[in-house]
Order: structure tokens, then C-alpha cells, then sequence
């Protein structure tokens, strides 16, 4: 089942609603479509010890928050990088944290992110002041591939409306899900929950339960509840998202490409988000 277009997709719902679930299943059904998360992109610039990996390390290590900024960057290199995004002009680019090394002030003898890091950071500080980044791109917005090879599910981002709007000056999403289960059955859900962590499986009583109660079905080593698990840690993490997800819904809702659905499980949701999906970007 091939796309007609390009599909730039967002899904947005409180945690525990099964977004991960339904990105695997669209990911699954539809080739052409691929995943990118916000957050991997920083662990394998962290791992690779690029000059943005340095510099997220260094924030995360001391407390901070890793900037719109930075993020904002590390996805607009990775479309481009991928071919999804162009320069707008003929002589014109996609500023990207390698690029910004053009301008960046060099000890002598080295070079790119092998430096020293008294060069990584002049690197990072030309990467983070640039002009194109700062106050849009030199050109104007980069120009979208609208094949459909270049689809795409973003994850991890944007949370907010300000972060959409920052996102819109790189990239333009032409669906943004909403994904809505009622409060209590996602605490009911998550009660049932049980993880084991050296691997990250999840099971849960109610619908995936292991086949020996408490055990990991492969290495029958111990199971265990996260501690975010609980009834009043959710509560609140719910709360904190239902005040930033409704600014992040009316932006998209005046984009007019919001589209909203519900349901009391995830398989009662999947088919719902599929039959939309191929009318918009398959039929």
C-alpha cells in the first residue's frame, strides 16, 4: 500500500494513552514511513560525541533543559541529511551543526568535532548564533519534500505550542492525532503495568500479562512498577499535560490539520487512525 504524498505526522496524548503503540502499528502497515524521535536523535549525538552531544551532555549532566534551540537544530539536520528538506535558495543551506564549524574560531592543527573543546564549543556557539537559526533560515523556510518517500512520524516533539511554531519555520506537519482514553482507564491501565529493565518489555495483567506472574517471559528474571506508576504520580503528569497539550491543539487545530480521535484501548483506536490515515494521504 503505497502514499500519493509526503505524510509529516504528530501524535499527541497524555502518557500511557498508547501513542508508542500506534506509532509501531502505522510504522508496521505503511513501508514509506519513518520514525524519527527527538529523542534518540540526542542519545546518538551523545554516544558519537559530536559537538551538539557534548553540549546536550554537559546541559543534562549540570540539571538544564536541552533547548528549543538545540533540538530545533539536531531535527533540522536530520531531515536534511535524510533529503526532506532543502535549501530555498538555489545558493542558499540548511544550516547544520557541521556547517557551522565554517565560521567557528579553530585552535591550530585541529579540526570538526575531533577537536579540542575549546574548538567544539566555538563550534556550538556559531551552530547556536547563527543567523539562520536564530531568526529563520537566511533564504527563507526550507523548501519540503513532498515525496512520499520522505514521510515521517515525529516523536518527542513539539510539546508545546511555541515549540510547534519554531517547528513550523523548518518543516510543516500535515497531521497532527490527537489520541484521547478517559482518565480512569488509563490509571487502570498503568496499574497493571510491570516492566522488566534490562530489556524495557512491558507486560500488563489485564492484556499482556507474563506467562509466570512477576517473571519475564525470555530470561524469567524478576519483573518491576516503575515508580511513576502510581495513581498520584500520573495524576499530577496528566494535569501538567492537559495545561500544555490544549495551546498545542489550537495550533493545529488553526493549521487545520488536528484530528482528533478516542477510544477505550488501543485496538479499538488503531483502526480508527488507519482508515484516516489512508484517506488522507492514500485514497
Amino acid at each position: 500500500m503505497r502514499l500519493r504524498r509526503a505524510a509529516r505526522i504528530i501524535l499527541i496524548g497524555a502518557p500511557g494513552v498508547g501513542k508508542g503503540t500506534q506509532s509501531e502499528r502505522l510504522l508496521r502497515r505503511f513501508p514509506q514511513l519513518s520514525a524519527i524521535s527527538s529523542g534518540d536523535l540526542l542519545r546518538h549525538n551523545v554516544k558519537h560525541r559530536t559537538p551538539l552531544g557534548i553540549k546536550v551532555e554537559s546541559t543534562i549532566k549540570s540539571g538544564g533543559l536541552v533547548s528549543d534551540d538545540l533540538m530545533l537544530r539536531l531535527i533540522s539536520n536530520e531531515l536534511h541529511q535524510r533529503g526532506w528538506i532543502f535549501p530555498a535558495h538555489p545558493d542558499g543551506h540548511v544550516m547544520t551543526l557541521a556547517s557551522a564549524a565554517i565560521g567557528a574560531t579553530t585552535e591550530p592543527g585541529s579540526s570538526g568535532s575531533g577537536g579540542s573543546p575549546a574548538t567544539m564549543d566555538a563550534e556550538t556557539a556559531a551552530f547556536l548564533s547563527s543567523p539562520a537559526h536564530v531568526h529563520g533560515h537566511a533564504y527563507g523556510p526550507p523548501r519540503v519534500n513532498e515525496d512520499p518517500s520522505a514521510s515521517f512520524l515525529l516523536d518527542g516533539f513539539p510539546r508545546t505550542a511555541a515549540q510547534a511554531d519554531r517547528l513550523d519555520e523548518i518543516v510543516p506537519i500535515n497531521l497532527a492525532v490527537s489520541i484521547r482514553t478517559p482518565l480512569e482507564v488509563i490509571i487502570e491501565r498503568i496499574s497493571g503495568r510491570w516492566v522488566h529493565e534490562p530489556s524495557g518489555r512491558v507486560y500488563n495483567t489485564s492484556y499482556n500479562p507474563p506467562r509466570v506472574p512477576g517473571r519475564d517471559d525470555v530470561t524469567g528474571e524478576p519483573l518491576v512498577r516503575r515508580a511513576d506508576d502510581s495513581e498520584e504520580v500520573y495524576r499530577a503528569r496528566w494535569e501538567r499535560f492537559r495545561e500544555t497539550s490544549e495551546p498545542l491543539l489550537e495550533h493545529y487545530a488553526r493549521k487545520g490539520v488536528l484530528w482528533e480521535v478516542e477510544g477505550m484501548s488501543s485496538d479499538e483506536i488503531t483502526p480508527k487512525l488507519v482508515r484516516e490515515f489512508e484517506r488522507r494521504f492514500i485514497e
